[in-house]
């Protein structure tokens, strides 16, 4: 055993540092094995694919898609045009309150992506053409690296990375584990600009914008389940103004992210481009959906004051129904009997309703 021992260490002394594989400066160990494993390194992670739809995100959609299809399917029951005001308004306030939640979840509030060519790995010289994104959330950040074409160097480059910073989730703890991993170069390089530490400071910024917008739109929620039960009522003024603040908060908490998300990034340069940002598709949504908030509260409000009687017919549940025990054709009154007894014709009783 021990004559053993002894002949496998002198092999392994009398093995040369690199195999002839390496290139010429090879001296260390890690670019040795990166050698030997094609270029990665063997303790890394090779099964990596890229992060897939927001599942809370998807879940929020399909909700509100089941309670529009609920609504699609009682609506042949609604008899006369008070069926397409329901259609209009049901759509409207499902559109209002699904906004408002999916934005929660939505990375589209800031955005930048650029098209550059840079390096891929750590330890390799390989440098790949890629598209490159960054999309800042109210949660968190989105990382995006997509090959163009996607098949290079053997592999398929297509990453959507993940880095949260809700109350109970370590940034920081989430950025060690993507080293861990060996993501590639570029996601890293972002994903280290908004860690705590980082002397950009973009973590706290973006952190606090996030948690007061977050804030004032669960707010406008709950106002909008209330004035969905106000506009019910007989005082629809009250649901009127609740959809008014609605639209105050919505918008507050779009004021809230811009105010604090305008100071400018540090330079982000990948390769030889630089990726600047702008604000993104959820952004823009939630503005408009803020005014036209502000709009049907305040077309309620006014028509409360100014013609209340065409407010009242409009929020009614069977406005025809309504129109025609108000307006007016008479309800006669008579008595079957009079004709058989042969008593004298008695003028008819008539009341109108």
């Amino acid at each position: 055993m021990r004559r053993g021992a002894k002949d496998a260490l002198s092999s392994i002394q009398a093995a040369p540092a690199c195999q002839p594989a390496c290139p010429p400066a090879c001296s260390s160990w890690p670019a040795c094995s990166m050698t030997l494993w094609n270029g990665v390194l063997p303790f890394y992670p090779q099964s990596r694919h890229a992060a897939g739809f927001s599942v809370p995100l998807l879940i929020v959609i399909l909700v509100f898609l089941a309670l529009a299809a609920s609504f699609l399917l009682i609506l042949p029951g609604i008899r006369g045009h008070s069926r397409w005001f329901w259609l209009v308004r049901v759509l409207l306030s499902l559109f209002i309150g699904a906004e408002i939640v999916a934005v929660h979840f939505s990375a589209e509030w800031f955005v930048g992506r650029v098209n550059t060519n840079t390096s891929y790995k750590a330890f390799s010289a390989a440098r790949i053409r890629a598209r490159v994104g960054v999309l800042v959330g109210l949660e968190g950040i989105n990382i995006t690296l997509t090959g163009t074409p996607v098949l290079q160097l053997n592999e398929t480059i297509d990453y959507n990375e993940q880095f949260t910073w809700r109350l109970k989730e370590n940034f920081a703890g989430e950025y060690a584990n993507a080293l861990e991993k060996g993501l590639p170069d570029p996601v890293l390089y972002l994903a280290e600009k908004f860690t705590p530490s980082s002397p950009c400071g973009l973590y706290h910024k973006y952190h606090l914008a996030g948690h007061y917008a977050s804030a004032l739109l669960w707010v406008a929620f709950c106002f909008w389940l209330l004035s969905n039960v106000l506009l019910s009522t007989p005082a629809p003024l009250y649901g009127g103004l609740a959809l008014l603040t609605t639209g105050a908060f919505v918008l507050l908490a779009i004021f809230s992210w811009a105010s604090i998300s305008t100071v400018p990034l540090c330079p982000l340069r990948l390769g030889s481009s630089a990726l600047t940002t702008q604000y993104g598709t959820a952004f823009w949504v939630t503005l408009a959906t803020g005014i036209l908030c502000l709009f049907l509260g305040g077309a309620v409000v006014s028509l409360h004051y100014v013609w209340p009687s065409a407010l009242r017919t409009l929020l009614d549940q069977s406005a025809e129904d309504c129109s025609q025990a108000r307006g007016g054709s008479p309800l006669i009154l008579g008595d079957p009997l009079q004709k058989q007894a042969g008593l004298p014709d008695l003028k008819y009783i008539t009341t109108n309703l």
